[in-house]
């Protein structure tokens, strides 16, 4: 069972920028792919961005070129790294841990992103 505790949300402004964190309880450099997703008030969760065992990255066209995914082996934590931020981009932000191709798959508690003026 591996452990997984996001942290750095909060309320920014347009335009602002964010940090996001992910530790986990377990050695981060074994999983197959550590993703971020997120959840807007009323809407299905959504990918946000994929970072694979190879360190090969991915992104949703809504953020790409705006949110960096990267990793950390030796502190076993994932950030996401949010600029040029838009209220679009409101949501609980959560991150995923897949330990193989397929499966298991686990997940945090989720740290709120608010961007609002």
């Amino acid at each position: 069972q591996v452990q997984l505790v996001e942290s750095g949300g909060g309320l920014v402004q347009p335009g602002g920028s964010l940090k996001l964190s992910c530790a986990a309880s377990e050695n981060i450099a074994r999983m197959y792919a550590m993703d971020w997703t997120r959840q807007a008030p009323g809407k299905q969760r959504e990918w946000v961005a994929t970072i694979f065992k190879t360190t090969t990255t991915g992104y949703a066209d809504s953020v790409r070129g705006r949110f960096i995914i990267s990793r950390d082996n030796a502190r076993n934590t994932v950030y996401l790294e949010m600029n040029n931020l838009k209220p679009e981009d409101t949501a609980v932000y959560y991150c995923q841990a897949r330990q193989n191709i397929d499966g298991p798959e686990f997940w945090g508690q989720g740290t709120q992103v608010t961007v609002s003026s």
